[in-house]
């Protein structure tokens, strides 16, 4: 695990949200879509919000490094971290793949993958049983597929 790549990842949340939900950007059309005014967003406790925020998008990044980092499969087969004990099948598996798919692109796919078939489909569920429009669930779900390429990107190329 590189717990910096990790930060920086779950920082994207943030950056992307900043830039995505700008009014300049899909802002104003998400608040409309949501309900929201900007009086309402400013009522918030915002220290809960981006601290819960920063904290939950860590918890994501565990996630998208076991989508991403395919690596972390062969460490799955043995029961964690290399050991004295391991099997010699082991180390050749990782000397043959040992760094292969571990670029910023592979993780944006693999981001991009899991944001359009896993995020979307929750996204648009809640959405539709909330009785929101289609701009609220494709501003909502573009969001996540771009935080989620971005995460998959410094996980999996931070190498």
């Amino acid at each position: 695990m590189n717990y910096l790549a990790m930060a920086v990842a779950a920082l994207t949340t943030l950056v992307v949200g900043f830039i995505w939900y700008h009014p300049k950007v899909f802002g104003t059309a998400w608040m409309h879509a949501a309900g929201l005014t900007e009086e309402e967003l400013k009522n918030g406790n915002m220290l809960k919000i981006f601290g819960l925020t920063i904290v939950l998008s860590f918890v994501m990044t565990i996630v998208v490094m076991m989508l991403t980092v395919h690596q972390v499969g062969a460490y799955g087969m043995i029961g964690g971290m290399p050991t004295d004990e391991t099997l010699p099948s082991f180390q050749v598996f990782m000397d043959d793949y040992g760094t292969n798919y571990r670029t910023f692109k592979h993780g944006t796919f693999h981001g991009f993958l899991a944001g359009l078939f896993f995020v979307l489909p929750i996204v648009a569920i809640n959405g539709l049983f909330e009785h929101r429009s289609a701009k609220y669930i494709f501003i909502n779900a573009g969001y996540w597929i771009v935080s989620l390429m971005l995460m998959g990107g410094i996980i999996c190329g931070w190498v």
